[in-house]
């Protein structure tokens, strides 16, 4: 029989934040692939865990991931760990993932801390609907360009940055996207956690005189919806989209998307019902 693959979520700081599940599945798991095991031997050796360990990082990913599914295969219990938080997110782990599902071995989470969801949690921007963008590149036009592609983008933004580059992306983000309400989050559960907040523009100004350091999560508020224009104005847009062809029921999910007002309102405009 095949084995299990577990994908276990590890302190992103603070080593009390790991659940009771994790601890067992670490305990009886077979091997423990790690993406740094010097990293993982520290939180190992504090709750008294003795598993054998293996390296997995993005520089073997490709050939290791053949090796693990290999011993998956023949009925080894993997658990796949990153430095900290979940695997896969911005961490090593999607190839092993993928190729497990290929073989036909069960994989199974085993949830835990995410510095996106604890930033996002405490930001006090929209968290009903966000979107993930991981790290932004590196290279200044390639990361300017990313940003630009997010400029409408009305779902709450998040950000992981390396601080040696988070002055760059701060001006770049402010530039391309205005001075939006912004929340920065430094070292998260750990010793020196800080939270600063405020306009792009602030907190930009702020990192200039008092450089970050450490693990960064920033979180954006997105575009500002547009505001729901007079009735003639719909009626103008509606036309407009029944013009290209549109149904009614498009256009009333467009429009209500887009200006935020009631779907019902647009259907019986187009329509041409009285209230």
């Amino acid at each position: 029989m095949a084995g299990t693959l577990y994908i276990v979520a590890t302190p992103i700081g603070n080593l009390e934040d790991i659940t009771l599940r994790a601890l067992r599945v670490l305990k009886e798991a077979d091997l423990i692939a790690a993406e740094d095991t010097r990293h993982t031997k520290k939180l190992l050796t504090h709750y008294g865990i003795d598993r054998p360990l293996t390296s997995y990082h993005e520089h073997n990913e490709r050939t290791k991931a053949a090796v693990l599914v290999d011993r998956l295969s023949s009925g080894c219990r993997i658990a796949l760990v990153s430095d900290s938080g979940t695997p896969t997110l911005s961490d090593p782990g999607y190839r092993l993932v993928q190729e497990a599902i290929k073989a036909g071995v069960n994989v199974v989470p085993v949830p835990g801390p995410s510095a996106l969801t604890a930033v996002l949690s405490v930001s006090g921007l929209p968290t009903d609907r966000f979107v993930f963008e991981g790290f932004l590149p590196a290279k200044k036009g390639e990361r300017r360009n990313k940003i630009s592609t997010l400029k409408g983008e009305k779902r709450t933004l998040v950000f992981y940055e390396a601080p040696h580059r988070l002055r760059e992306s701060l001006g770049d983000l402010l530039e391309l996207l205005g001075d939006r309400e912004i929340v920065l989050g430094r070292e998260v559960t750990k010793v020196y956690e800080e939270f600063i907040r405020g306009r792009l523009s602030e907190v930009r100004a702020q990192v200039e005189h008092n450089a970050p350091r450490g693990e960064i999560t920033i979180v954006v508020k997105g575009a500002e919806r547009e505001s729901v224009p007079g009735e003639n104005l719909l009626r103008a847009e509606i036309q407009r989209l029944q013009r290209k062809g549109l149904r009614v029921k498009e256009i009333a999910g467009l429009l209500g998307e887009k200006f935020s007002c009631s779907k019902r309102e647009v259907y019986r405009l187009a329509l041409g019902k009285k209230k």
